[in-house]
């Protein structure tokens, strides 16, 4: 049976992730541009990820056991430089230099020049290649780290993720974890109407994956759900997490203009308003 996290705990993840979202908010408009619709809806995830489960230290950022995690679609970067601020791998102040000339925090991660990214990413359906090439290695060099994907529901409609999820299954690749961001957006409107890659979960299913459907913004579900993942002999999981684009902005959930539109400056004052006041 899956430990349940304490009240304490939830509590700590809810303060957590309202502080991820607000760097998002903030990193996003002193930008003037980039992602932030994507961004808040796998904010939970990420929390849950860096603060409950994965064995990282910004100390030790190049820790050979460390486990990994490739964000998959890699245009959602304000969540993950916000999580890793977060997590303390380089201060929270730098977060305001998102996408500015010579800043490390460009429009998608750089795994060469910001302590925590393990994968540079950006190209949609390459990031859950590398996620499977770091688990292979991992298996073959007999360490216990643990390797994490996220992609983006739009992003199934690139044919390379399908190469991925036949490679995994494949290789047995059980240390390895995937999740899709589910949450119903791309930047042309419902993945239903541009390209549909439903239903998702039979797909994974079908390419012999052990396939999780769960709430993507409930903590203990999401923990949950890694747990029973590292359950699972042989085979890789896909946790296809439900989630609202925009989770946390009550102005912003589930429009799909906020795909990759920046507040205007009086917005971001309205929006973090609303976020505190939850």
């Amino acid at each position: 049976m899956t430990q349940k996290l304490t009240p304490q705990q939830l509590t700590e993840l809810a303060e957590r992730a309202k502080s991820i979202r607000g760097n998002i908010l903030r990193m996003v408009t002193e930008a003037k541009s980039g992602h932030p619709g994507g961004s808040l809806s796998a904010a939970d995830i990420l929390t849950v990820l860096y603060f409950a489960e994965m064995n990282v230290d910004p100390a030790t950022p190049k820790d050979a056991d460390r486990d990994r995690f490739v964000l998959s679609k890699g245009h959602a970067a304000p969540v993950l430089y916000a999580t890793l601020a977060e997590k303390g791998f380089f201060p929270k102040e730098e977060l305001l230099t998102l996408r500015k000339v010579n800043s490390r925090l460009q429009g998608h991660p750089e795994m060469k020049k910001i302590p925590g990214v393990d994968m540079s990413t950006g190209s949609l359906g390459q990031g859950l290649s590398a996620a499977n090439g770091m688990a292979l290695a991992g298996k073959l060099d007999a360490r216990n780290y643990r390797v994490y994907a996220l992609l983006g529901d739009g992003e199934l409609e690139e044919g390379q993720v399908w190469e991925a999820a036949m490679f995994a299954p494949h290789y047995k690749l059980d240390n390895l974890t995937a999740f899709v961001d589910f949450n119903g957006l791309q930047i042309d409107g419902p993945i239903r109407e541009v390209m549909s890659p439903l239903p998702i979960p039979e797909k994974w299913q079908a390419f012999g994956w052990n396939v999780l459907v769960i709430d993507g913004h409930d903590y203990q579900a999401i923990y949950d759900a890694i747990q029973t993942a590292k359950t699972v002999k042989d085979k890789p999981t896909m946790i296809v997490a439900k989630t609202v684009k925009g989770k946390g902005v009550c102005q912003m959930e589930n429009v799909v203009d906020w795909h990759g539109k920046a507040p205007s400056r009086e917005e971001c004052e309205k929006f973090l308003a609303a976020l505190a006041g939850e």
